[in-house]
């Protein structure tokens, strides 16, 4: 049993999530978690809601409410429909808790002590209109870089290079519009990231088995123009944590906030002590490498537009410390999902979103498309044509109908027990190796977090079953051998227990309905072999209900005229 530590990157508070978010960090995450677990590994699976920064304080007060009420309602909110997509967190934190506060404070005073923090007296934008100063993702402009419109003040989403405000073109405020911008000196803390450069690029060259697109990110942030710069960490905020050195005033520095890029990361580990102050577990075994950390995998889960700050600043914050903690082993990210041609966004308010999905399907409706068309090598664009078609196809056509044809056959004949009769022939053994063969190749994908190479597999091992179906055909067997078809009947059963268990990771509830239906045991099958044969002679079960519906033109209409990218 090895010891694995997971992270999804935390959400911002200020909204509902779309299915590009989900499939971006959280619903891949999950499937790793399940799947370790499945497999008798201790697992630490963590994530939060993100809330401080002007984000939350304009939502806030949009919203009409304190920002405190805000976000402990969103994060509420998030952690329903968290729960209601079966992500299977072992803890759900608030980067605003205390352990989060101390945490960060602590990191900085360690850095100021190593010499690794300036003051800067820096020029800021100050919108006239807003009466305050601009924290950089509320100034929008286009970007001198590739010219997309909609760039922010700290970075473009489309090309993804670290921008400052006054890079931008024709810079206007994304609180109200207002171009009546001025600049305005004020004080900040900068994190000397340059100064630990070649240390993180001698780290990051280490990583030989991470995916090009995490790397390359980082190369690119690293080497392009001046390297790897110093950025600042505080803020002109109401909002966030007190700017302190430790426990001790930070002089200089009275009425700000760190800046949420800093303190954010910060809250993965904060987040596991939540979860030891509520559970009386050890949080320090998973993040301090004198404790304990040093046996234990870590691996995090994000998309492309968070690679920066998981390669270069949280690594600076984490090395700068001096400290044992636990630097991330594995970084899987994700390229965009896109919508019908355009991108998902939050801010634009474009896409389907985790609520009005649940609205009108099941979670694993929606777990099995996105993850089995999971963004990996390149973007991945949701249509409602092709939804509709998986779902049918896979779902309901491939899996749920063995399901249903196997177990209602079998009560027809023989009652709601496994058969005794009948022995294995030589289609049983060619199944069995065919099975043998998929399985294997199934858990490397799943072991290598080659996540649609893993879907395929699994779908193909649910269309053995099918094939066998069909070619032994029971229903006709048993006009003339009914022992044959009893033992034709048996090894279909012991295949809905197997598929119960590996494809718990993808569809956890279908798969929950399968094992209880089959009184099936839940461990993780040694081999082909001993999965045809788990279910013994006698065993009883239950014909569950049909596990998938498939999807009618018209709801596909329907949902397609609603969902046209505008969030209602």
């Amino acid at each position: 049993m090895a010891r694995h530590l997971i992270t999804s990157a935390i959400p911002y508070i200020n909204g509902i999530k779309h299915l590009g978010n989900l499939v971006g960090s959280q619903l891949p995450a999950d499937l790793y978690a399940r799947y370790l677990r499945a497999r008798g590994h201790e697992v630490m699976f963590i994530c939060a809601t993100d809330e401080h920064g002007t984000p939350a304080e304009l939502a806030a007060k949009k919203a009409g409410l304190p920002v405190a009420e805000y976000c402990a309602q969103m994060h509420a909110t998030q952690a329903r429909l968290a729960e209601g997509f079966g992500l299977s967190f072992d803890h759900y934190g608030r980067s605003s808790s205390p352990q989060n506060h101390r945490l960060t404070q602590h990191f900085a005073g360690r850095l100021a002590d190593a010499g690794l923090i300036r003051e800067v007296t820096e020029k800021q934008i100050y919108s006239n209109a807003d009466g305050r100063f601009l924290p950089d993702r509320y100034i929008e402009g286009t970007c001198p870089n590739c010219g997309y419109d909609k760039a922010r003040g700290d970075q473009c989403e489309n090309c993804t290079k670290q921008l400052d405000p006054t890079d931008l073109i024709e810079p206007r405020s994304a609180i109200s519009g207002s171009t009546d911008l001025e600049v305005r000196e004020t004080k900040h803390l900068y994190l000397r990231q340059s100064a630990l450069k070649d240390q993180i690029a001698e780290w990051i060259d280490s990583k030989t088995d991470w995916p090009l697109l995490t790397t390359s990110i980082a190369r690119k942030w690293l080497n392009d123009g001046d390297g790897l710069q110093d950025r600042g960490i505080t803020r002109d905020l109401d909002w966030g944590i007190p700017v302190k050195r430790g426990d001790a005033e930070w002089p200089g520095m009275e009425g700000k906030v760190f800046y949420v890029w800093f303190d954010a990361p910060i809250e993965y580990i904060a987040a596991t002590a939540e979860w030891a102050d509520a559970t009386g577990g050890d949080w320090q075994r998973w993040w301090r490498t004198d404790k304990g950390a040093e046996d234990v995998t870590y691996t995090q889960f994000m998309g492309k537009d968070n690679v920066p700050f998981h390669t270069l600043s949280f690594p600076a914050t984490i090395m700068g410390s001096g400290e044992p903690w636990k630097l991330v082993d594995y970084i899987k990210s994700f390229n965009y999902l896109t919508y019908d041609g355009g991108q998902f966004s939050t801010s634009q308010g474009r896409g389907v979103f985790m609520d009005h999905a649940l609205e009108i399907l099941p979670a694993d409706y929606w777990r099995w498309w996105l993850l089995s068309h999971a963004p990996e090598s390149g973007d991945s664009e949701f249509t409602w044509e092709n939804f509709q078609q998986s779902v049918n196809k896979d779902l309901a056509d491939v899996l749920g109908n063995f399901v249903s044809r196997i177990t209602k056959f079998c009560r027809s004949k023989f009652g709601e027990t496994v058969p005794e009769a009948g022995e294995p022939g030589a289609a049983e053994a060619e199944l069995e190796a065919a099975l043998q063969a998929r399985l294997t190749a199934y858990e490397q994908f799943m072991d290598a977090m080659e996540i649609r190479k893993a879907a395929g597999e699994l779908r193909a091992i649910w269309v053995l079953g099918n094939e066998y179906l069909q070619a032994a055909a029971p229903w006709a067997t048993f006009k003339e051998d009914e022992a044959r078809a009893a033992m034709q009947v048996r090894t279909g059963l012991n295949l809905i227990a197997l598929y119960a268990v590996i494809s718990a990771p993808f569809i956890p509830f279908a798969a929950k309905t399968m094992r209880e239906a089959m009184d099936a045991p839940g461990e993780w099958p040694s081999s082909a072999a001993d999965a045809l044969r788990a279910l013994p002679p006698g065993h009883g079960f239950t014909v569950p209900d049909n596990l998938f519906t498939k999807i009618t033109d018209e709801q596909r209409e329907s949902w397609a005229e609603r969902f046209k990218g505008v969030r209602a």
